[in-house]
């Protein structure tokens, strides 16, 4: 099996100060907003360490999540509910979080990096990078504050709906929160539109 190639460095044509990268998090689970985050990094007052968040230890993220937030010329973190998910689709959504993410920042960008290979429709210029979070430090930063704010929504999430397990699988769809969705139903924060959640309610009806 021939090992896979690195992605090489992202080289982005605009060179000035105010570059954004824009993040999601949260795409894949049953329950639980997803997130997005938007980070404006400082170029003289730089964070060491980052990396694509699903990469780095709870402990790392933390760590550097507190670090952006003092360093960064600007950041925002926004959201799409649970509803606008249902109503709009997950994809719609990310980008909707995302926009919302852009758009709520102190400091407004000159050009913005999204991670993936969708953007938007916004006015902003922009482009895509695949991969990001492992190639852009404005990408990478944006990740973390998105995951670090979804984990830690997911704990409390856990305290009001007890049973699933969120705190631990943060609602993704392993074993665990499979049985407990077959044996409690959905709970309010579930995602109604995707497959797993639909089944256990058609199953209930």
């Amino acid at each position: 099996m021939c090992p896979k190639k690195a992605l090489p460095p992202y080289i982005c044509t605009y060179q000035g100060v105010l570059l954004a990268g824009v993040d999601e998090v949260g795409r894949g689970p049953l329950a639980g907003d997803v997130v997005a985050a938007a980070v404006i990094l400082d170029p003289a007052n730089p964070v060491e360490g980052l990396a694509d968040s699903k990469k780095l230890s709870e402990k790392k993220r933390e760590l550097l999540y507190d670090q952006i937030c003092a360093c960064a010329l600007s950041y925002s973190i926004a959201r799409a509910t649970v509803q606008e998910i249902d109503r709009i689709n997950i994809l719609q959504a990310s980008l909707l979080a995302m926009c919302r993410a852009v758009e709520q920042l102190f400091v407004q960008p000159e050009y913005v990096l999204v991670d993936g290979n969708k953007k938007p429709d916004w006015s902003y210029p922009c482009d895509t990078v695949v991969k990001g979070d492992n190639r852009v430090a404005a990408i990478a930063a944006s990740s973390i504050l998105a995951k670090v704010t979804r984990d830690r929504e997911l704990v409390e999430l856990d305290k009001k709906y007890p049973g699933y397990g969120l705190a631990r699988h943060k609602g993704y769809p392993t074993k665990v929160h499979l049985q407990a969705l077959q044996q409690l139903g959905p709970s309010p924060v579930h995602r109604a539109s995707f497959a797993p959640v639909k089944q256990v309610l058609m199953d209930l009806a």
